[in-house]
């Protein structure tokens, strides 16, 4: 088991910190990119479980040396055991690895899952185990970039007791990531927001992608790349800047990075922009609509313009 201090400026690893032996359930690209990181900072991936032939490829890639074993096999062999599964198998897992008997008091066991807290382990709990929720505030490609991502990435951690979270903030720590304590009871807010930002970011940019293309197909200026509905093109080029201003913008200042026909109170420019968007697809127009109003509350708009805004079907 590693030790761990815990100082006046918080938890940190003791000077010569044992090296713990990690044991992953399963072999995604999450745990896979967990494992690698563990791995360069003096831990060892001792086990994981992989079942699809993608899954097997990645983990004999990134954790060459590491045994692909069932995943009961996996919990008897470690200290720290990793479940990488997603949030609606993590349940069942748990509940199936408490049954067998293979994990030994006083394991650590983390789960990657945003939605859940430590709750769901407590089947593993009741038979002794360190129950840890760490969830890497990323997203993953499975490619190598993934580990160094994870040195500028916050983690949201949860535990038990202090002593838990001093364990967890210090392995987050040693990857270089950047703790972040999530109380229990918010976990499910915490995972929201996430998905708020993350999930609809992806969807507003291919709609804004997909109308962008309608405006500009068939006026390609000679020798220009046609635009079509392959990505990385022309539309998502003369979007890029502008989304990548926006996005520092917001965060850096908040509301006050709103502009354009919303917070200048344009009623008659944000109506002509729901009329053409609903020419091109009613579904578009309608999270136009909604991201507006939202905008327009935000920077408290006019009731004339909120009326534009609210939909009346």
């Amino acid at each position: 088991m590693t030790s761990f201090e815990i100082t006046r400026d918080g938890p940190c690893p003791d000077p010569a910190p044992a090296r713990l032996t990690v044991g992953i359930v399963s072999a995604g690209r999450v745990g896979t990119a967990l494992g690698a990181a563990l791995e360069r900072v003096g831990h060892v991936v001792v086990a994981c479980s992989a079942v699809s032939d993608a899954s097997v490829r990645r983990a004999t890639v990134r954790l060459p040396d590491t045994e692909i074993l069932p995943a009961a096999d996996v919990a008897a062999r470690c200290e720290l055991l990793i479940l990488a599964v997603p949030d609606d198998e993590l349940a069942a897992l748990v509940a199936g690895l408490a049954a067998t008997d293979s994990i030994r008091s006083g394991t650590l066991v983390a789960h990657t899952s945003g939605a859940n807290g430590i709750g769901v382990l407590a089947p593993l709990t009741a038979i002794g185990a360190v129950p840890l929720a760490i969830h890497p505030a990323m997203t993953f490609t499975g490619h190598d970039e993934d580990v160094t991502r994870m040195t500028s990435a916050c983690f949201g951690v949860t535990a038990a007791d202090e002593i838990g979270y001093a364990i967890a903030q210090a392995l987050v720590l040693e990857i270089g990531g950047e703790p972040v304590r999530v109380r229990e009871e918010v976990r499910p807010l915490y995972h929201a927001a996430l998905a708020h930002g993350s999930n609809h970011l992806v969807t507003l940019v291919v709609d804004a992608v997909a109308a962008l293309r309608v405006a500009l197909a068939g006026d390609e200026l000679l020798g220009q790349q046609v635009v079509d509905g392959d990505p990385n093109g022309v539309a998502e080029r003369v979007l890029a800047p502008l989304l990548s201003a926006a996005l520092d913008n917001a965060l850096r200042r908040g509301p006050s990075a709103l502009t354009g026909p919303v917070a200048r109170g344009d009623g008659a420019a944000v109506a002509a922009h729901l009329r053409v968007l609903d020419e091109v697809d009613p579904q578009i127009a309608a999270g136009y609509r909604a991201m507006s109003l939202r905008s327009a509350q935000l920077t408290g708009a006019s009731p004339a313009l909120l009326e534009i805004l609210e939909d009346h079907s």
